[in-house]
């Protein structure tokens, strides 16, 4: 398996060094060529969701990755790449839309900026989780399944092959949420009838 990180802006070095961890091969995507190497899951990282999204108009990159989602390629994003996946954002802000579901950004305030909590993630039990300026879902459509909330808040879910966490799990010891991903990006890798797909 071999992951393709977004590395426009923000934290994909720290997403590289969770994939290490769990022997998964990755390489960095700066510019359009990158996307011509094969890879079989994507990452969006955090960072600075306003300034990521120019700057996939900027180089050529956001339609063939908007494409590559939408053909099913599994994709996670963290934070500021909660907010490109989102299907709408409160403050009108450009995005990939392709995940069904309503985003605040920065959503905590400034006093509420950067937090830490432990809290129940579905299929992990309880974990870390490390908010800086993070946005939260503030709505769903029924095809989402909601893995996490915060205070009441929802800030991890999945749609398919799409994962989304407000927070930035890249940036704790724990490797669970990464290996969730791996996952579930192996389990839909292989056909429909092997025994570790749940009928």
């Amino acid at each position: 398996m071999t992951v393709g990180i977004l590395a426009l802006q923000g934290a994909f070095a720290e997403h590289g060094q969770m994939l290490d961890k769990l022997n998964t091969a990755h390489f960095e995507i700066r510019q359009k060529k990158d996307l011509d190497q094969k890879f079989d899951a994507l990452i969006l990282p955090g960072g600075e969701s306003t300034v990521m999204g120019k700057l996939l108009w900027e180089l050529d990159l956001y339609k063939v990755l908007r494409e590559k989602i939408c053909g099913g390629i599994p994709v996670f994003g963290t934070c500021a790449g909660l907010i490109l996946l989102a299907g709408g954002v409160e403050e009108n802000q450009s995005c990939l839309g392709t995940m069904d579901i309503q985003v605040k950004r920065n959503a905590y305030g400034r006093q509420l900026g950067s937090f830490y909590a432990e809290e129940e993630f579905a299929g992990l039990g309880t974990i870390p989780m490390t908010f800086i300026r993070a946005p939260y879902i503030v709505s769903a459509s029924p095809e989402v399944e909601i893995l996490a909330k915060v205070g009441g808040k929802i800030v991890a879910a999945r749609q398919g092959k799409q994962l989304v966490t407000a927070f930035h799990p890249e940036l704790n010891a724990d490797t669970g949420v990464h290996r969730f991903f791996l996952d579930m990006v192996e389990k839909q890798r292989l056909p429909s009838n092997h025994p570790m797909i749940k009928l």
